[in-house]
């Protein structure tokens, strides 16, 4: 894939690191253009990556008093604002698209091979490093931003009156099934979770079995 700043390279007179590193910067605009399918509160549009992206790291800071485990909050943070920069190549799967899941990890790691090679050594491995921890979520950072992941399209829903919930097929033991990330992290966002979610059955939201 021909990078954005092909069409117009960066001034001859900026050059090596920086260079690469701004570069990468502009290659990271096209998170912008990536659109979920969580709707958003303030706006009758769907949410982008990187609105989703920023969202969750503002839910990082204000929520990580609610960690099971005591967590790095700054390392938290940066694991949320890396972790779906590689939708940029490999594009969004929505959570309940089980076609689209198919291959997904695949995807992802060529993307992963593709967009961090753009940056100089040292900070290429660092984006990949936060990148694997974030999926592999064996560190108490990770399974907070995971469970925060999971948190965040529960509340647009909650707003939304259903959201990606209503997606055909779809009914409250799937819903269930996909919030166990917030139970790895957090007792006091599970509790939250599952009483958003069994409201949200009541009133209609999400189908029952």
């Amino acid at each position: 894939m021909s990078l954005l700043t092909d069409g117009h390279p960066l001034p001859d007179a900026i050059t090596g690191r920086l260079r690469e590193q701004l570069n990468f910067v502009i290659e990271c605009d096209r998170m912008k253009s990536i659109i979920r399918r969580s709707p958003l509160v303030a706006a009758d549009r769907l949410e982008n990556d990187a609105e989703h992206s920023w969202h969750l790291a503002l839910m990082v800071i204000l929520l990580a008093e609610y960690a099971d485990e005591p967590i790095d909050v700054g390392q938290a943070i940066a694991l949320v604002v890396v972790h779906d920069l590689v939708e940029i190549y490999a594009g969004d799967t929505p959570l309940y698209d089980a076609v689209g899941s198919v291959g997904q990890a695949e995807r992802e790691t060529a993307a992963a091979d593709e967009l961090f090679a753009l940056l100089p050594t040292d900070q290429a491995v660092r984006m990949r490093a936060l990148w694997d921890e974030f999926e592999a979520r064996k560190t108490p950072e990770a399974r907070f931003a995971k469970a925060i992941d999971r948190l965040e399209p529960q509340l647009l829903n909650w707003m939304a009156g259903g959201g990606t919930w209503q997606t055909p097929g779809v009914v409250g033991a799937d819903v269930r099934a996909r919030k166990f990330a917030i139970a790895d992290a957090s007792t006091t966002l599970e509790d939250a979770s599952t009483a958003i979610i069994d409201e949200a059955e009541r009133r209609g939201w999400i189908r029952k079995e």
